[in-house]
């Protein structure tokens, strides 16, 4: 009777090899006592070929040696994210700017800007809301760069709420929306992951982020 060793380690995975096998130890011990089963039943008429013995511990080798590696990378992601995490911990109470497709309206007015790669004769910022309809606002000409514009919610007309933001050129080209608020918050996840809170926007994740404007300047009598 014959084992194959790969075949056997293979069938007791169901999950990840360091909760399978316990880490990279048990899965050394496991291969190990595998390995010594299989030259106990090998047929002594037909003996395993000691070539095989060496290709099977060679993938063992590969096999430690990718969850070693595998281990460093998780570990560098997660001390990577925790240190810009810190990074824009020190940015709240700036203003910054994101790239968002919504907007949340209050009273104030929401500074906005459109890049355009091309030039378009006409530019129109559409804001729905969440019952559907649609405020459409005439931007005129513009491109290629940049078009700004404040989205001031008591001219418009516009109730307080999230609204989905969406921009149509007559060149067919559909540009990013970016807004500019306040970072309130820096959220790391219990999974390692970094999202940031900015004003009139909500939760964004930091690749979003375009812009650091600095921090409002206070006002004094």
């Amino acid at each position: 009777m014959q084992t194959d060793l790969s075949t056997s380690l293979q069938k007791g995975a169901s999950g990840t090899p360091d909760t399978v096998w316990g880490g990279t130890d048990a899965a050394s011990g496991l291969f190990t006592k595998l390995l010594v089963a299989q030259i106990k039943n090998q047929d002594p008429l037909e003996p395993t070929n000691p070539s095989e013995f060496v290709s099977q511990l060679t993938q063992l080798s590969e096999m430690e040696s990718l969850q070693k590696l595998t281990s460093q990378v998780i570990a560098n992601s997660r001390l990577i994210q925790g240190m810009q995490a810190v990074a824009l911990g020190a940015q709240i109470g700036s203003l910054v700017t994101v790239m968002s497709d919504h907007v949340v309206l209050a009273e104030q007015p929401v500074p906005a800007r459109i890049m355009l790669d091309n030039a378009s004769s006409q530019v129109t910022l559409v804001l729905a809301g969440p019952d559907g309809s649609e405020r459409r606002v005439a931007l005129g000409a513009g491109g290629p760069g940049s078009l700004e514009y404040l989205i001031d919610p008591v001219k418009l007309g516009l109730a307080p709420g999230s609204y989905t933001l969406r921009v149509e050129t007559d060149s067919g080209e559909i540009p990013f929306v970016e807004l500019t608020g306040e970072l309130t918050k820096v959220i790391l996840s219990a999974a390692g992951t970094v999202s940031i809170n900015v004003a009139n926007v909500g939760d964004v994740l930091p690749d979003a982020l375009t812009e650091f404007n600095g921090r409002q300047m206070s006002t004094t009598n």
